[in-house]
């Protein structure tokens, strides 16, 4: 047979199925190793995040994988890699050697940027940028609306970048305050889109369900191996090497501090930095999968909502109540877990210095305040 005819049998048999179903149990070997934490309540997590994972790859590797009739996608859904909780995220496939057209309105959030991605997540753990725009890039039609061309070669007032191996195209749009901004509204078509779409082929979706079952194996994997190696140097925040973090798909504006928090009962971490003029800036904490924790608590604080010292220092404060002083982050439950803090556009990088204290001293640090 050929490989369509095997494809083909594959999936009328169910051994398509079958072998996705085994990868995706294979993939709970990460949640289960060694290095793991082995608590039901992180354990449980873990999981939920294996299912997130699967969700946004079936999506992606499945119903959204056209790259001739590419949407893009709110990741809402799913939390990747110490995802920001400011942001508005999208995401769509494409391919390095097509042409494509995205419209939109830039709207009132404090920062945007688009950029071109080389996704292997799915081989290697990597996601390295093709190309690259930012808000300072753009250039506006007369009414406001903005149009970018994604091709390989330059077209148009607002290029972005693609090179051969481009495969996805990711969409940031970060707030300083939901409360006051609205983030843009964008679309995608390819320049020379086909009439319409063609019946679902059999080897297609062979392929598909193995991208999609290595794609969670793979970003599970690499993230947990994150997790480890900050582990080495706990309750700090490090600059491990900002190429490692671009590989991975992070935005080359920003330079990344993560680290790993544990604390005891009774304990708080607590953090002080300098602040670099720069138009963004912001602290989360994180699971130990490195998602974004409960975001109807107090998790992150960024440049609009923190409250700085009279000398213009930052004082974070990360402990399961709130002390009084500083700016206080919620542990949630959580005794471990991972952070991150980012200067976006900032010329210097401040290594905070950070340490673990009794979470008492800080209430007489604060009746000291009062008086």
């Amino acid at each position: 047979m050929t490989g369509s005819d095997e494809a083909a049998e594959a999936v009328r048999t169910g051994q398509a199925w079958s072998e996705f179903c085994r990868a995706l149990e294979k993939a709970g070997d990460v949640v289960l190793s060694d290095n793991t934490p082995n608590t039901a309540f992180d354990r449980a997590e873990g999981f939920r995040y294996l299912t997130r994972l699967t969700r946004e790859m079936l999506y992606s590797c499945v119903d959204n994988a056209d790259p001739d009739q590419p949407r893009l996608h709110e990741l809402d859904l799913v939390k990747i890699g110490a995802d920001n909780p400011d942001n508005v995220y999208l995401s769509a496939n494409i391919r390095g050697d097509r042409e494509y057209r995205i419209t939109g309105e830039r709207g009132t959030i404090s920062y945007f940027s688009i950029g071109s991605k080389a996704n292997r997540y799915a081989k290697d753990g990597t996601m390295a940028s093709t190309g690259e725009l930012s808000d300072a890039d753009l250039v506006p039609e007369p009414d406001g609306s903005i149009e970018i061309i994604a091709s390989a070669t330059r077209q148009g007032r607002n290029w972005l970048p693609l090179a051969p191996d481009s495969t996805g195209l990711v969409v940031r749009q970060t707030y300083l305050d939901r409360t006051t901004e609205t983030p843009g509204k964008w679309q995608i078509q390819r320049i020379g889109e086909p009439d319409r779409a063609e019946p679902l082929d059999p080897t297609f979706l062979l392929g598909a369900l193995r991208r999609a079952a290595l794609a969670v194996h793979g970003t599970a994997a690499t993230f947990a191996g994150w997790t480890d190696m900050f582990a080495e140097r706990p309750n700090e925040l490090v600059d491990f090497g900002q190429e490692m973090f671009q590989r991975a798909g992070g935005d080359p504006e920003i330079c990344y501090l993560h680290g790993y928090w544990q604390l005891e009962p009774g304990q708080a971490w607590v953090i002080d930095t300098d602040v670099p003029p720069c138009p963004y800036w912001n602290f989360q904490l994180d699971n130990w999968w490195m998602e974004s924790l409960d975001q109807r608590r107090r998790i992150t604080v960024n440049k609009h909502t923190a409250r700085l010292d009279a000398d213009g220092r930052l004082r974070i404060v990360v402990a399961d109540r709130d002390p009084g002083v500083g700016n206080w982050i919620d542990t949630c439950g959580h005794d471990r877990g991972t952070a991150l803090l980012r200067w976006l556009g900032a010329e210097q990088h401040p290594i905070p210095t950070c340490r673990v204290v009794p979470l008492d001293s800080l209430d007489d640090l604060h009746d000291e305040e009062d008086r």
